[in-house]
Order: structure tokens, then sequence, then C-alpha cells
């Protein structure tokens, strides 16, 4: 069975032609198929739709939302409940083509855990492809995963990606870095990308700082999630060091100011006194929140999250119950046709 989960925000223009596309492909492709729509607050009428379809088609399953959660909440409602062993995600607006899934599930058969789509070819305003383009290039050097288009929302995972990369916020464009974090391998094809036909984009020039803001917490957390205090505690070190250094040497200072025929110096009077003092009170406070973090980090983490299992020898010897989930969720059972929903 092949998952789509599709987040949707007032897109009730151009839901049933990507129901009747995702139909099609289902149709000429053999695919056993489940498509979840996650109403993710609309108030044009969207959920209507999605519940006809619904009504209508078995497969169809619809998720609504209380209020507007973001992108991130839609596709973690729709991993969650998604029945397939292979996930495709994809945006609702049909600048997306459901005909590229075909493309998507060969790249996925060639050994790779991840595969996104890249827009080579885009069809949007100039101030959101050139910004789009400064922030992927952004992205690959940063975190090293080499993507052309980390913002495209047309990919697909196999389903223990999602067992084991856990979404919030606004992270869900760096999927496939938290995934290649996890040891699991992302590759990349070419996709078609349609001109806008109905509705408006949702993303502004306000995503720009919080894009780059969400790329430095997941370098971070791709790094030093699981020991923060290497990070925190370098810097404090560092400036601990550079004030302890700057406190030495007024101290020196001072103390030749006192000999005999020369000038006295008053600290309270020298800048570097106040440098010194607020690198040290900077590197203090660092170095307690790394502990804090350290503790956290200790609290939080489950059996198993400090690493990824790829498949063991004998599972039915396996006793952690952390393992038997992942091998059920790696082999699920085999769902009846048109039981999607």
């Amino acid at each position: 069975m092949i998952s789509v989960v599709v987040p949707v925000l007032d897109e009730s223009g151009s839901l049933e032609s990507l129901y009747r596309e995702l139909d099609g492909v289902a149709t000429e492709q053999g695919y056993d198929l489940q498509i979840i729509f996650v109403d993710d607050g609309s108030t044009d009428g969207t959920w209507s739709i999605i519940d006809r379809l619904a009504q209508a088609d078995p497969r169809v399953l619809g998720i609504r939302f209380r209020r507007n959660f973001g992108k991130a909440a839609a596709l973690s409602a729709g991993f969650d409940a998604a029945l397939g062993q292979v996930i495709v995600t994809m945006d609702a607006d049909l600048q997306d083509d459901p005909a590229e899934i075909p493309h998507l599930l060969a790249r996925l058969d060639e050994g790779f855990d991840v595969v996104s789509g890249w827009k080579q070819q885009r069809h949007d305003p100039w101030h959101k492809v050139w910004p789009s383009r400064v922030f992927n290039i952004l992205v690959s050097r940063i975190t090293g995963v080499q993507l052309h288009d980390h913002n495209c929302g047309l990919k697909c995972y196999r389903r223990e990606v999602i067992h084991e990369v856990r979404l919030y916020g606004e992270l869900h464009r760096f999927v496939p870095v938290l995934a290649a974090a996890r040891g699991f391998r992302v590759g990349e094809i070419v996709v078609s990308h349609r001109a806008r036909t109905h509705g408006k984009s949702k993303y502004g020039i306000s995503r720009i700082p919080k894009g780059l803001l969400d790329l430095l917490t997941v370098r971070f957390i791709t790094r030093f999630g699981q020991r923060p205090q290497h990070w925190l505690g370098s810097v404090a070190l560092f400036a601990l060091t550079l004030g302890f250094f700057g406190m030495g040497y007024l101290a020196i200072l001072w103390c030749v100011s006192r000999l005999p025929g020369n000038v006295p110096v008053h600290l309270h009077e020298t800048a570097a006194l106040y440098y010194s003092l607020v690198l040290m009170l900077i590197g203090t406070q660092l170095l307690a929140l790394g502990f804090v973090a350290e503790l956290i980090s200790a609290l939080v983490t489950r059996e198993g999250d400090a690493y990824s299992v790829a498949e063991h020898t004998s599972p039915d010897k396996v006793v952690s119950p952390k393992l038997v989930d992942q091998e059920t969720s790696a082999n699920p059972p085999e769902p009846m046709k048109g039981s999607g929903a």
C-alpha cells in the first residue's frame, strides 16, 4: 500500500482535481492507495469536500484540525494515520504532479529511504524562487545533505523513516536532513512543477527568517542533540577563558601601576574590566545552560533513540520493546486492498 499524505489549508478549488489525478495514477499503475487529507484549519469549505470524497471512496481518509497548527503538525497527523509501507507527501495546490509518484518509487527502489523532488523549472514569482535557491544552498552546505530543493513538498519515504523522525514546529522541510542524521539514505529526482491555478500561496517574506532559525535548530539537534554540552560548553569555556585572561591582565596591570614612579590605574575606568566581567558571566550562564540541556536530554531520551536499527538477524529473539516496534513498523501486516480508510 502507498499512503499519500496531503496537508490542506483553504484549497477547496483544487481537492477534487487532485483526487482524480491520484486515482488515475493508482488505477494506471495498479497501486493499493490510501489518500489522507489533513485539513489544517481551513475556513473555505475544504472540509465538506474532503468529507464528501471520503464518503464516496473508502481509500480516502480525512483528518480535520480544530485550528491551524502548521504543516509539520498536519504531516505528523497524516503519518500517524498512514497504513502504507511507502508514504508520499505532496501539496494540495496542484503544483505537485501526481504522475511523478511512479518515478519517486522507482528511485526508492534503487536503495534509498527518502526521495525528494527537485523543482528544476519552477513556475513561481522571482521573489519566491531566488530566496528559495539561496536557502537551499545554505541548507546543503550547513547540514551536508546535498539536495537542490529542500522545500519541495513532493517527497517519498519508507515507513521506518517516519517512524523514527519526529516533527514539530516548522521542521517539515528538513525531514531529509533529520532522516540522514539517523543514517537513512537520501536521494532526489527532478520533478515537474506546475503553475498555480487555484488559491494563493501560504508563504510570504516572513518565511525567510523563520527558515534560517529552523536551519540553526536542525543543525544543532542533528549534531548535538544527544550531547548539547559539547557545543554550549565549548562556547562557555571560550568565553570564560577570555574573561579570566582579561581579569588576569588587569590584575597584573593594577599591581604594576602601584609600583613607585608609575601612574596608578583605576580599573573601574577601564573598559576591559567590563568586557571581561561580561565574558565571564556569559560563559558561566552557557555552562549552566549546557548542564540543564544535558539533564533534559537524558530524561527525554528513550531506549534506542540514540541510534537507528536497520535490521537484526533473529527477530524472534529480540526482547527490546523498542526493537519489536521498529520491526513491526518496517514490516506491517499486509492490508486488504481498498481498506485504506
